[in-house]
């Protein structure tokens, strides 16, 4: 660049030229996104010197020019967003007599050094200006009015050396090279502040009555990317130099090429050149103002042609970069968290709502740079985390709320628009420093969601903004378990190890016999592929590793997103993400992909989606593909149906699906329908509860030999030494497999840690605690004892000994020669360890691993491990266990006349309300088949009572298949409970249709 009056002209490799007053690259070569952002990075620095000093022709007309005097005064701001506008409607650009690169406009605060060469004597020269350095006024008193606010700025910063200090001229305002009309007078920009800084400067303020300085400053830093990075560092940084002092305290007229370099922090001229050949290749950062998010939208199309973020990687973390290490690894952060929140009590708390006005402005102004920008993640992050305190760190006042409901939205539209990378950094920064905060994260979120759902309930899987702050929730569900107690890795089983599992299992004979089954589910995808969590996978962390969360899993759950989800619209969209991913696109969105802000019963309601459709896939594949062979025997049926004897229940079901899972597993995935023998009735729902009632009263009865039952917990628990072979282990997991397919509850109490080994886990210690509470004290005594008697005091070898199906003990040693090996300080942890995975893992894990595969032959395809975590899926088997008749009161409808003002149906739940539990339970089995209560409650079952004719002796009865109960009108209340409490105490066998 000459140092001329020449029109600047900046050469690119492959690029001839830009096009004065265009934003288009002309050459030869294809222009790289960083030549393009360094292209429009020029033209943006021109415009906003042409608004601020002019061209420096006194006879200039252009509108746009500060020489010709039709430019109104503006704030640095004001330019910067009004440059934006320019250069995105290619408007006219002067031939300039003082060269444009002596203003940085887009980083106004920072020193930046421009060496330009004399053609033939090779020298340079260093000019350091200010884009919001003052220019000429049109009178002598606003001169002298800007400089007595300079001066007050000077006193204030030099009460705290932390707070950098722009290089400017303080000495005085010098009129701009060849202005001949009005321009913009400003302050000097601050480039970052403390809580100290800030704190005096408000004290500074107060005392004058007037709070100017205090908003010129934080809309300074708070709506500048790079100003806010390096603001409020928790670590102090390096004294001034006494030099540097000395300048501050008595500004000089002139200052000299070195005392330049001091101000700027540089001490050799390479550093320098460095610095502006790095700044050369940034994107484009400017202050913003309101008006720049529409600037920014009607930009020219080679900003909006660079690719999407989504993969973008953190190139400009500093982070272990160098070593290798992933940086969103790193919990790492420079916040002042202590002072930030002195500040937020200081700002919020004070009457002055002209501060927090200004903050709100500026902080929106902010998120939205970095929605639409390219951006240092590592900068962002440090602001994100600097915005997102002062947001949540509240008292809940008027002035609290007002800055939540109007920062908070844009905060999380900046935030999910980051990388995987970035947002995994900001989740372990929040779980390592911010974890006071995660609840009042999570509340402001769900607050925020719970408020858009209810202004507009049509349109809410559209909505950006809960999108936004649902993705930004998500991020802080990950923070919340990372701040949380952990699993150890090891009780990982992942897919990949199970197939080795199940083989050495297998080779290591047994009593198991080989499966008979083809079907291998262990080789079936745990996951789809566009359906895995990548910030969970760059986390490695998982919801099912915490057992006790700092901020419980259930107040993640909006029950008024939940409930206006439609959530048959929300799975199209999953099913399109799965078609898009196919094609290589993805941008669809839908909430099955978040499904920690789901309630479980919404969550259900996408399973039964799921579940429907394969089965109406696999009728209709079956259909096709026997098109024209009626009449042929052997021909597929569309469904699954189990044909089947009461007095030989168990052995007909398991011949039928051994049949079915050896010859043709995928017809496991039809829809099931059952036909007791010599028994009329069609089965629509009624008949398969009672099947899978039956049945499991049967297999999980103790005389079986499969299961046993622990007197403590009354749970049921694989038998060590079972008399079938795996085959039939396979069979009862497929049962279990079929109810969840079928929409069944199950009368069946698995310890939670069954749930678990489903999703993957192996048992531990913890869950010794549901197991066996009596055996996890005891265990838990021995490690919290301290005393180096511990071999005498416990007396405890590493030969263990357990009771068998026949009552009988057996002793095992846990290690070779266990018995000669005594349990002490230094193995207690050892042996607790070995000890539950005997009995949780090792000692059933044949018999498991056989259960487990029969359950994902019939659930590998499904969303369930997507949506449901393990305490999740055992409401979804056994329902849950909240027994509130008042809320089936209130979801029940009437037919036939009845109403709830009629009086036998008041008399009905008068009666219903003053039975006992027992009792409920066998009138819940009567009506619908199943004693156990869905998930989300009773309020989700949809009872329908409709008369059943006038007052009779006949008794009440039922269809069980669509949950209606039949009764009738009788005369008195006295007879109404007589007769409901003989119908429900005798109806095993009759009075169910």
């Amino acid at each position: 660049m000459s140092g001329g009056g020449n029109e600047e002209q900046q050469q690119l490799p492959g690029v001839s030229s830009i096009a004065s007053g265009s934003g288009t690259v002309s050459g030869g070569g294809r222009a790289t996104p960083e030549m393009k952002r360094s292209a429009v990075r020029s033209l943006i620095q021109r415009y906003f010197h042409q608004l601020q000093s002019g061209c420096g022709n006194a006879h200039c007309t252009n509108a746009n020019c500060a020489s010709s005097g039709k430019v109104a005064p503006m704030t640095a701001n004001e330019v910067a967003a009004k440059a934006l506008q320019l250069f995105s409607q290619d408007a006219q650009l002067c031939e300039t007599v003082s060269s444009p690169q002596d203003v940085d406009m887009l980083s106004p605060n920072d020193s930046s050094s421009s060496s330009s060469g004399s053609s033939g004597s090779g020298s340079s020269t260093s000019t350091i200006t200010s884009a919001s350095t003052a220019t000429t006024t049109s009178t002598k008193s606003q001169s002298q009015s800007q400089m007595a606010s300079r001066n007050v700025v000077v006193a204030v910063l030099n009460e705290d050396p932390v707070l950098s200090v722009p290089p400017l001229d303080l000495s005085g305002l010098e009129p701009s090279p060849g202005g001949s009309g009005p321009t913009t007078p400003t302050l000097p920009p601050v480039q970052s502040l403390d809580a100290n800084s800030l704190m005096a400067l408000y004290e500074q303020c107060r005392a004058g009555d007037s709070y100017d300085l205090i908003c010129h400053a934080i809309g300074d830093v708070f709506s500048n990317v790079d100003r806010l990075s390096k603001s409020f560092i928790k670590s102090a940084e390096p004294q001034a130099s006494s030099s540097l002092q000395e300048l501050l305290a008595n500004p000089p007229e002139a200052l000299n090429k070195e005392q330049l370099r001091t101000l700027e922090g540089e001490h050799d001229k390479d550093e320098d050149s460095t610095q502006q050949d790095q700044e050369e290749l940034e994107g484009v950062e400017a202050p913003t103002t309101a008006a720049t998010e529409s600037s920014i939208r009607e930009a020219p199309a080679e900003i909006d042609a660079e690719p999407e973020d989504e993969d973008v990687t953190m190139a400009h973390v500093s982070t272990d970069e160098d070593s290798g290490e992933d940086p969103s690894q790193s919990s790492d952060t420079k916040v002042d968290f202590q002072g930030l929140r002195r500040v937020q009590r200081l700002l919020f708390g004070s009457q002055t709502r002209v501060i927090t006005e200004k903050l709100t402005t500026s902080v929106i102004q902010l998120a939205d740079w970095v929605h639409y920008m390219r951006l240092d993640w590592e900068k962002v992050i440090h602001c994100l985390v600097i915005c997102f305190d002062l947001a949540t760190n509240t008292n809940n006042s008027v002035v609290d709320m007002d800055y939540l409901d109007r920062v908070l939205p844009k905060l999380c539209h900046a935030a999910a628009a980051m990388p995987v990378p970035a947002q995994a950094r900001l989740a372990r920064i929040w779980a390592a420093h911010c974890s006071d905060q995660l609840q009042a994260l999570v509340a402001a979120c769900q607050q925020q969601i719970t408020l858009q759902v209810l202004l507009d309930e049509d349109s809410v899987r559209e909505n950006e903004r809960i999108i936004s702050v649902t993705k930004v929730l998500k991020i802080v569900f990950y923070a919340n378990i990372l701040a949380s107690e952990l699993e150890h890795p090891s009780c990982r089983a992942p897919l990949d190890d199970r197939t080795d599992m199940a083989a050495s299992s297998s080779s290591a004979g047994g009593g198991i016999e080989d499966d008979l089954f083809v079907y291998s589910s262990l080789l079936q995808p745990h996951m789809p592929k566009f359906a895995e969590d990548q910030l969970e996978k760059a986390l490695q962390v998982s919801a099912i590793d915490c057992r006790r969360p700092l901020v419980p899993l259930e107040e993640f759950y909006n029950e008024a997103l939940s409930e206006n989800i439609q959530m048959h619209h929300d799975y199209l969209s999953y099913k399109a993400l799965a078609m898009e991913s196919e094609m290589g696109s993805g941008h669809t969105f839908s909430f099955m992909l978040y499904a920690f802000i789901l309630t479980p019963a919404t969550k259900v309601d996408a399973l039964y989606y799921d579940s429907r459709m394969r089965m109406y896939s696999e009728r209709y594949s079956s259909i096709i593909n026997n098109f024209g062979q009626d009449g042929q025997d052997g021909m597929p049926r569309p469904d699954l149906k189990l044909t089947v004897r009461r007095d030989q229940l168990i052995n007909d079901a398991l011949i039928g699906l051994e049949l079915v899972a050896m010859s043709n597993p995928k017809d496991l995935k039809k829809q099931l329908v059952v036909e007791f023998v010599g028994e009329q009735g069609i089965d629509e729902g009624g008949v398969s509860k009672e099947f899978f009632q039956l049945i499991v009263e049967e297999i999980f009865n103790p005389a079986f030999g499969m299961f046993v039952q622990q007197d403590e917990t009354n749970n049921m628990w694989f038998n060590a030494t079972p008399f079938e072979n795996g085959a039939q282990f396979t069979l009862i997991g497929i049962i279990i497999g079929l109810a969840i397919y079928n929409n069944v509850i199950l009368a069946v109490n698995f310890p939670m840690v069954v749930y678990r080994k489903l999703m993957g886990y192996c048992g531990t210690f913890a869950d010794l605690e549901d197991w066996s509470p009596t055996l996890h004290k005891s265990l838990q005594s021995l490690l919290d004892y301290q005393g180096q008697d511990m071999e005498e005091v416990f007396d405890q070898t590493f030969r263990i000994s357990y009771s068998n199906v026949f009552g009988e003990m057996v002793e095992h040693e846990l290690v070779p020669n266990g018995k000669d090996v005594l349990v002490g300080q230094h193995n207690k942890q050892l042996f607790v360890n070995l000890y539950s995975d005997f009995l949780l893992n090792t000692s059933i894990q044949q018999q498991f691993n056989a259960f487990r595969k029969g359950f994902e032959m019939v659930t590998d395809e499904s969303p369930l491990k997507l949506l449901f975590r393990p305490e999740e899926i055992e409401m979804l088997v056994c329902g849950s266990r909240e027994f509130d008749f008042v809320e089936l009161e209130h979801s029940t409808e009437y037919e036939g006349g009845y109403t709830e003002e009629t009086q036998i149906i008041q008399d009905f739940w008068s009666i219903v309300h003053a039975m006992p539990i027992e009792s409920k339970r066998k009138l819940l089995e009567f009506t619908t088949g199943s004693a156990r209560v869905p998930v989300g409650g009773l309020k989700c079952l949809r009872l329908l009572i409709t008369r059943h004719g006038p007052d009779s002796d006949r008794l009440p009865t039922s269809h069980t298949c669509f949950n209606v109960l039949l009764l009738p009108e009788y005369s008195s209340r006295e007879k109404l409970e007589e007769r409901l409490l003989k119908a429900i105490n005798y109806s095993k066998g009759f009075g169910m249709l």
